[in-house]
């Protein structure tokens, strides 16, 4: 789960790492008022999950009650990136003196967390690893040993920065280890990380990704996960535990699998459909599972066809059938349905869904006819 930008301060504070004071706001009103609070100058921040949000006006500095309410007016409501701004976040602003990266995530090759450490901060770190990858500083992290201060010590002064801050910045990146260790994150990452004229060390931003698994030891995150703006479908999708993003077509896409489900997308493209959404329903195929599935994807109006692509692995394929069957009797499908079933005990599977067929339940062998055949379906209904 990805946070804001206010919701990763929030965190670091936790842990001891200093951030700006600042406000959450969701109004121009509220912004006014909680700049007053914070102190001024301030800066009022659109809080989106994408980058590039000062070049799209999306960051703007205020220095008194009129351009607070000029740019807070200005920015809800804006798109960047397709992301709509629902709220801003109004924080007191900060002098820089120089501007750094650090960040800690996993390295799945290594077996190992990652942190990077550069002196070329304020930029995507993107940017400095393609123009000067030299640049950064990279260090491995045992799980078990953790980070010691020493070795982040090193970490340091390899990555060049500017020496007199060389304390502040280790205990800094001591603490954001703690944040991104403790706090069962899959990257935490501050870009700029500050140095201020007076020489103190300080995160000017925040960028957090929360691991999923770990969920069950944080109910907290319950109440993070509301404030994210989700659309309808992908609203119920979450509160069904399905793994569900919407897009644009009309093609509803179910698999068993994050790799087939996207597969199954691309081969919705390729004969010339649109899938819309991508939704995997996990190794299993129950027949709750499967209605769950069903209802999610035939709320959704813009569905006129439904393809689902089932691989039989651990489960086998006469379980899957079954499983479709009866989903099919607890949930009123407003669209055609086409069924590719394969892998373990498919012609067992298969058997048991040709009893079941119609002119509004087909079943292909091959996902490339399954495809074609859902494509064609949901042209014919527009």
């Amino acid at each position: 789960m990805d946070l804001f930008e206010y919701q990763g301060k929030q965190l670091f504070a936790r842990y001891g790492i200093p951030v700006s004071a600042g406000e959450p706001v969701d109004t121009v009103d509220q912004a006014v008022a909680a700049a007053e609070r914070v102190g001024y100058p301030v800066v009022v921040k659109a809080q989106v999950q994408v980058g590039g949000r000062g070049k799209a006006g999306g960051i703007k500095l205020a220095s008194n009650e009129d351009e607070t309410r000029t740019h807070a007016g200005n920015i809800l409501g804006m798109d960047i990136k397709g992301h709509v701004v629902h709220r801003v976040w109004i924080e007191h602003a900060s002098d820089i003196a120089e501007e750094y990266y650090a960040s800690f995530t996993l390295d799945r090759s290594a077996k190992k967390h990652l942190g990077m450490l550069s002196a070329q901060g304020g930029v995507e770190i993107e940017q400095v690893a393609e123009e000067n990858p030299d640049a950064i500083s990279r260090i491995h992290v045992d799980p078990v040993e953790g980070l010691t201060e020493a070795a982040c010590r090193e970490w340091v002064l390899g990555a060049h920065l500017d020496a007199n801050v060389t304390d502040g910045a280790v205990e800094v990146l001591m603490k954001l280890y703690d944040a991104y260790d403790k706090g069962d994150c899959d990257l935490v990452e501050i870009n700029p990380l500050i140095v201020t004229p007076d020489g103190r060390v300080h995160a000017l931003d925040a960028k957090v990704t929360l691991d999923d698994n770990a969920r069950f030891r944080h109910p907290e995150w319950d109440e993070l996960q509301g404030l994210e703006k989700l659309d309808v479908r992908e609203r119920e999708a979450a509160e069904k535990g399905l793994q569900y993003v919407g897009l644009d077509g009309s093609v509803g896409v179910i698999a068993n699998g994050a790799g087939l489900a996207m597969a199954t997308c691309d081969i919705v493209h390729e004969v010339g459909g649109r899938p819309a959404n991508f939704l995997d329903i996990g190794g299993g195929a129950s027949a709750q599972v499967m209605a769950d599935a069903l209802e999610v994807i035939n709320n959704d109006p813009n569905v006129k066809s439904i393809f689902i692509n089932i691989f039989g692995g651990i489960t086998k394929g006469e379980e899957v059938a079954n499983g479709i069957v009866q989903a099919l009797t607890q949930v009123e499908i407003a669209s055609p349905i086409v069924i590719r079933l394969d892998g373990t005990n498919a012609e067992q599977g298969r058997e048991i869904l040709k009893s079941h067929e119609s002119e509004r339940l087909v079943s292909r062998p091959t996902m490339v006819e399954a495809a074609r055949s859902a494509v064609e379906l949901a042209g014919s209904a527009k």
